[in-house]
């Protein structure tokens, strides 16, 4: 096993600064509707009532978060997805746009309902999310496939399966890099669409759910799909990657933690603007960490994702 990862090459990193601006993502997947109450602790379990501090209402969703992850850090992003031609659809939209998000293939069906997510946050910065999915079509014949070749990358999440397929079949016959958000999804979800994937990255229930195991050596097992990377995040543990046959690690940044939400998805768009910018995996790994982290001092899924030279200047501090 390797040690934990360092940055390996400054310059490159650097670099991605400047250069930021011709790095193109297309995200696919779920885009939300967060209604957040933050509270002294979350429900035990029980039937009971508890007092809520504050309430704050905005945009969500692992591939959305991640959408405006890479226009935070400069990049060009595209959100490619579904939602209702509603007040939370359109809401949505205008969240979009007020970020630089290109929304021309954000589809609002007339006859679709928008997913909406509820969330607790608590005093540590844990959290509780129930989330409505949505319901719309499930065909994607209408995704403009000719676009990915502009792109630099691919994301998508597990959410709308079909729109993921054919994003990620486009893109591996132009040699365009493939990031899957391994979100709980269901095994059928992970056997489609793993052999699309260049990168995939899982969250830890995710991980367990899949593999029967969140530790090191399923890592290892799932290689047999043909990623060139399987990785998991572990919060503050850090994250867990298998390449070319062995496993490496990169450290959690240590920060106050004041709101965990939406961490995995700044993380996520961040590696694959990092990718997409050409950054060798370990680089991208730790800025995609020290992304991850700076959202978390922050309340709120998108408040605080941070810029590039945000991220750089943190990393510079915390080698």
């Amino acid at each position: 096993m390797n040690q934990p990862a360092k940055i390996g090459d400054r310059t490159a990193l650097s670099d991605i600064a400047s250069e930021a601006g011709r790095v193109r993502v297309i995200c696919l997947g779920l885009s939300a509707l967060d209604q957040i109450w933050r509270v002294d602790r979350l429900f035990s379990g029980q039937s009971e009532k508890i007092r809520s501090l504050d309430y704050t209402q905005l945009g969500g969703g692992m591939a959305a978060n991640a959408a405006v992850t890479v226009s935070r850090l400069g990049g060009s992003a595209a959100f490619w997805g579904r939602g209702g031609d509603d007040a939370a659809g359109h809401e949505m939209r205008s969240a979009f746009v007020a970020e630089g998000v290109e929304v021309e293939d954000f589809r609002l069906f007339a006859d679709g309902r928008s997913s909406v997510s509820g969330i607790l946050v608590d005093k540590t910065g844990e959290r509780q999310i129930v989330n409505f999915r949505g319901l719309y079509p499930e065909a994607a014949d209408w995704l403009p496939l000719d676009e990915v070749a502009r792109a630099s990358s691919v994301l998508a999440d597990p959410r709308w399966v079909e729109g993921a397929a054919v994003l990620f079949g486009k893109a591996r016959t132009l040699a365009i890099p493939t990031v899957l958000d391994g979100d709980v999804a269901d095994r059928e979800v992970f056997e489609r669409l793993l052999p699309l994937t260049d990168h995939a990255v899982f969250s830890e229930p995710a991980l367990a759910s899949f593999a029967g195991s969140a530790n090191d050596e399923a890592l290892a097992d799932l290689a047999r799909f043909g990623c060139r990377i399987i990785a998991v995040t572990r919060g503050h543990d850090g994250v867990s990657w298998w390449e070319n046959g062995r496993l490496h690690r990169q450290a959690a940044y240590t920060v106050d933690i004041v709101d965990t939400t939406g961490a995995g998805d700044v993380f996520h768009g961040a590696y694959a603007f990092a990718i997409g910018a050409g950054l060798e995996v370990h680089d991208a790994m730790a800025f995609a960490a020290a992304a991850a982290a700076l959202k978390c001092s922050h309340s709120g899924g998108r408040v605080g994702i941070p810029s590039i030279n945000d991220c750089l200047a943190f990393m510079r501090n915390h080698p």
